[in-house]
């Protein structure tokens, strides 16, 4: 038998799979910034990065303009916003803590000195510092107290030694 004189069968049509996603849309203009207009990201400081609310750029630019160094880390000035940062959030802790026993709300040069002077640590640090409008710390000297009442019995023994 002749099997190619038997007409063809059709091949079966391929069903189509459609995509997951939609084909990209082409721009024919392009937007201001790059990336085939997929919207500008937003930049990150480096004060965020580092999880810092002082600002790391500035402290960097004045260690740059301030020539301390010929060369500098990138980890230079984000240490140094992280000191910063502390010392300050220690000086407004103890500060704040002063105003609450004085009953006040807001804290003034005063809090902060008494802050400053009753703790060692930052008495030590900002020792040769004076706060304007500061004050200074309540202290009167044991000599200038007056003197105890005669009727104490530790007094009147003292005093009767002393009698000869």
């Amino acid at each position: 038998s002749l099997s190619f004189f038997q007409p063809r069968q059709p091949k079966p049509t391929p069903r189509r799979i459609r995509p997951l996603h939609p084909p990209p849309k082409l721009h024919t203009t392009m937007s201001g910034k790059g990336k085939g207009g997929r919207g500008a990201k937003k930049s990150t400081s480096s004060s965020a990065k580092a999880g810092l609310q002082f600002p790391v750029g500035r402290i960097g630019r004045y260690l740059r303009q301030g020539k301390y160094a010929t060369r500098m880390g990138a980890g230079a000035p984000v240490y140094l916003a992280a000191v910063l940062e502390y010392l300050c959030a220690e000086i407004l802790e103890l500060a704040g803590n002063a105003a609450r026993d004085n009953k006040k709300s807001r804290i003034i040069p005063r809090h902060i000195t008494l802050a400053v002077k009753n703790d060692e640590e930052l008495n030590k640090l900002l020792g040769g510092v004076t706060i304007a409008a500061g004050g200074v710390l309540p202290n009167i000297h044991a000599v200038l107290l007056p003197k105890r009442a005669a009727g104490s019995k530790k007094s009147a023994s003292l005093s009767a030694s002393q009698d000869y």
